[in-house]
């Protein structure tokens, strides 16, 4: 039985971190969908209109009510989440709702018009034009994009607060919730978080049919169905490499004892090399790979450039380093191979136009999306273990933000079983959907017409 029914915020802690942990990490899943997958439906969509393609059509039907399941359950868990700010943060939202909160009003909006175009688009099918159906599909694909922004931006907001005075008490004033949506993180954070949903739902959709075709299905639906998000992840993956040196820039300038966390770098050094791997052991890093001089090169695009270290920082202010370290080490590392798919990919369809035929290569697909998962939880990881122990960099402690309330061990446990039920039914259901796979017959497309 639970120890837990305290009335203690420090020993409520390790629950509300877990049950904060367990909601967000299982809807980011599904917040990538609905950022990424409209666009790639309607796109798919689209391409089967302009082709006359009915395969490709019928494809983008399958792929239209996979969408709506998934928007479904992402509701679910977002909805808990939302509750949960409240619940298990009551310090947090009481000394700093007023300046953070508005973007979760403007979340709120997003995701009503999202669900309003979600079940215009998918009962749309058979009953409008295809241009007036294609085009009831904007306001989704667009809401879904601005309400990640919005949630993004008060994360970004937790790591660099800005928008507001505290007075010779500590209490808010002047709070420009406007002034602090746009912090130094945002941008970087939500363009990374953008991309992410692309690589995720793009390498996960072509995973399904790369195992499928591992099993022997080589029919057009399924190298269609692998070909077009294997082609848009493949697409993104260099472009979010590249976002990553800006991402790792602004952690530099704003996060200093993250950075240091990320490399697991004790000393302030001139010079610093960029470790890869390793364990931080006794306020050192052993068993790296290091590159000399790479984290400088890196943050300040100088080989002598100054990186400050964790000894600058007081040891109750530093995040635990190894989970930091690990989760950085991990995205890396899964990034940079599917980097590699993505260049094996584009190689040779550049020199042949086809599909590579290897089943090495559908092997590698068919783990991608999984690979994908992990990397984005890792770099989630990085983000807010790396801002411990603040729940508000530099202003608030995690542990002063939590419900003294008892029973959130029992919370916990009810999250736990509500979530897993309904990661249970969801895969019941697409598994259904993939069994009834959608043709769409040429006449059926001129009727629509």
């Amino acid at each position: 039985m639970f120890e837990l029914m305290v009335a203690d915020g420090v020993g409520n802690l390790p629950y509300a971190r877990h049950q904060m942990a367990l909601t967000l990490g299982w809807h980011i899943i599904f917040a990538c969908f609905g950022i990424a997958f409209p666009a790639i439906v309607v796109f798919t969509e689209w391409l089967g209109h302009r082709r006359g393609d009915a395969a490709l059509t019928g494809l983008a039907h399958t792929w239209a009510k996979a969408m709506g399941v998934l928007f479904a359950a992402g509701a679910v868990s977002g909805t808990l989440l939302s509750f949960e700010m409240g619940i298990l943060w009551p310090g947090l939202m009481d000394r700093f709702g007023e300046v953070f909160g508005f973007p979760f009003v403007l979340e709120g909006f997003a995701f009503f018009v999202e669900a309003i175009f979600v079940g215009v688009y998918l009962f749309g099918w058979n009953r409008l034009s295809p241009r007036a159906h294609m085009l009831s599909a904007l306001p989704m694909v667009v809401a879904g994009i601005a309400g990640a922004f919005f949630v993004v931006s008060a994360n970004a907001w937790m790591n660099n607060p800005r928008g507001f005075r505290l007075n010779a008490d500590g209490d808010v004033i002047d709070a420009r919730p406007w002034a602090a949506m746009f912090g130094p993180s945002t941008w970087p954070q939500f363009t990374h978080m953008w991309l992410a949903a692309f690589m995720v739902t793009g390498f996960l959709i072509a995973s399904v049919y790369a195992v499928g075709m591992l099993r022997g299905r080589r029919d057009r639906h399924h190298r269609m169905g692998l070909l077009i998000p294997l082609t848009v992840a493949a697409i993104i993956t260099p472009v979010q490499i590249g976002v990553g040196d800006w991402i790792a820039n602004t952690v530099a300038d704003n996060q200093p004892a993250k950075l240091a966390a990320m490399e697991g770098q004790y000393k302030t050094t001139a010079g610093a090399d960029l470790s890869l791997g390793g364990v931080y052991v006794d306020e050192e890093l052993r068993y790296a790979l290091e590159i000399p001089n790479g984290l400088s090169l890196l943050i300040h695009h100088d080989p002598d450039g100054v990186v400050p270290g964790l000894e600058e920082v007081p040891s109750d202010q530093r995040p635990p380093v190894n989970v930091v370290h690990i989760a950085y080490n991990a995205m890396v590392a899964i990034g940079t191979a599917l980097l590699g798919l993505a260049v094996w990919f584009g190689l040779v369809w550049w020199r042949r136009r086809r599909l590579p035929h290897t089943a090495w290569f559908l092997r590698a697909v068919g783990v991608s999306g999984t690979a994908a998962v992990v990397a984005m939880e890792a770099g989630w990881v990085t983000t807010e273990v790396g801002r411990q122990p603040w729940i508000v960099y530099g202003l608030m402690r995690t542990e002063e933000a939590v419900s003294p309330a008892g029973g959130l061990a029992w919370g916990l446990a009810a999250v736990i079983a509500v979530y897993s039920l309904l990661t249970f039914f969801t895969v019941v259901v697409l598994r259904r959907l993939a069994r009834g796979r959608d043709t769409f017959a040429p006449q059926e497309e001129g009727a629509r017409r």
